[in-house]
């Protein structure tokens, strides 16, 4: 058996494996979901939702230590759970998926709902008296969605 025969189709794939191994390295990834998902699909790197989601659960923290203050500074009480669910639903809505979906179909099921419990949260939080149960029913929302997708899996 002559190995020469071999040797420009052992060259050839091996300049094939290495253009792959150098293009992932350089972002080749990326230009390639521009041309293979739709324009709106949402791509969410494991970096950036793990990000996302330790933000999330910072804010729901300070949510939950700020409904549980005293009453003694109801109007700084209010504007803090104000702010503070702002955030969270800001951060929820990058995480929303779009029309055409997301890579994470946990957030495609879930993401939209959950933003929409912070928005109802934060609209009854900013009345006069302030309506705190819908704040308090957010991170339950959080905790339900994960539930749910544990039993799934």
């Amino acid at each position: 058996m002559n190995m020469n025969a071999y040797r420009p189709l052992l060259l050839l794939v091996s300049l094939i494996c290495s253009v792959i191994l150098l293009s992932s390295c350089n972002g080749f990834a990326g230009a390639m979901r521009k041309v293979t998902y739709p324009p709106d699909f949402l791509y969410i790197s494991e970096v950036q939702l793990r990000s996302k989601i330790y933000q999330l659960a910072a804010q729901l923290s300070v949510l939950e230590t700020t409904l549980a203050g005293d009453d003694s500074g109801a109007v700084n009480q209010q504007q803090k759970t104000l702010d503070i669910l702002g955030e969270i639903e800001r951060i929820g809505g990058e995480l929303k998926a779009t029309e055409s979906g997301s890579n994470h179909p946990f957030l495609e099921d879930y993401m939209g709902d959950f933003v929409s419990t912070v928005t109802r949260a934060r609209i009854a939080a900013s009345l006069t008296p302030p309506r705190y149960y819908l704040s308090g029913r957010v991170s339950g929302a959080c905790t339900n969605s994960h539930e749910v997708n544990r039993r799934n899996d």
